[in-house]
């Protein structure tokens, strides 16, 4: 028999006995099997000393904790079949893709406007093949995982990410990495306008700039674009699910 679902519950997928998870502004629900992890972003760049977020003044001290807990959601999300997409934010060598002048990447990107207070820098910052563009020692992707590249902050920009999704069948999509309040929020404002049910698990992600812009963009996405769960509540939810799917 399965359990009860929780007051409040919400089941995107439209059947009974999918996984009922604890969330902000109130539980959710979803299908391991039209779910995606969405790992945002997670490269040298954001995330490690000498990248480009730390060169470009942001403070980065905190991110070991967060890829600490991406790591356990990706596994988690492995053993319950959950698809796995990475995103890798950069343009090409010669910057091409990033847009000259007329575009306002140009103007608001911080990696480019570094470049230009610091040209000795020129090439190095979110550069396709660099070190910087590339993620994170802790975290890989594995066969059957999808690698995404996107020249924009919104992982919806200028890339296949709906195709792939709707050819799947997948309706939420699940968020982790940096930053909650550019990257992660704005992927997750343009699914909810193409109508995916977003969660953000907080404590992995981290956001760029002082800790208010985190506090903000949580409850900016729960107030208005989607769900606010963590890791811990994340794997228990799967965990039970797993059990509860073992025949007795």
């Amino acid at each position: 028999m399965e359990a009860e679902a929780p007051a409040g519950y919400r089941d995107p997928s439209g059947r009974h006995g999918a996984v009922a998870l604890p969330a902000r502004p109130e539980p959710i629900a979803f299908d391991a099997d039209t779910t995606a992890l969405i790992v945002v972003d997670m490269q040298n760049a954001y995330a490690t000393k000498g990248g480009y977020l730390d060169l470009a003044g942001f403070d980065v001290s905190a991110t070991g904790p967060v890829i600490e807990r991406i790591a356990r959601a990706v596994a988690a999300a492995r053993a319950a079949g959950i698809r796995v997409i990475w995103f890798q934010n950069g343009w090409d060598p010669d910057y091409v893709e990033a847009g000259g002048p007329g575009s306002p990447n140009w103007h608001k990107s911080n990696a480019l406007k570094t470049m230009r207070r610091r040209p000795g820098m020129n090439g190095r910052l979110l550069a396709k093949g660099t070190w910087d563009y590339a993620l994170v020692d802790a975290l890989r992707p594995e066969p059957g995982d999808i690698v995404l590249a996107k020249p924009r902050y919104s992982g919806f920009y200028n890339t296949p990410l709906d195709s792939m999704l709707r050819a799947r069948g997948i309706r939420t999509l699940v968020f982790t990495g940096i930053a909650t309040n550019v990257c992660v929020e704005s992927t997750l404002r343009d699914g909810y306008h193409r109508e995916y049910f977003g969660i953000v698990l907080a404590d992995a992600t981290h956001q760029a700039g002082p800790p208010a812009l985190q506090e903000g963009a949580l409850l900016n996405i729960e107030t208005f674009f989607g769900w606010v769960s963590d890791v811990a509540a994340f794997e228990a939810a799967l965990h039970s699910d797993e059990a509860r799917r073992i025949p007795v």
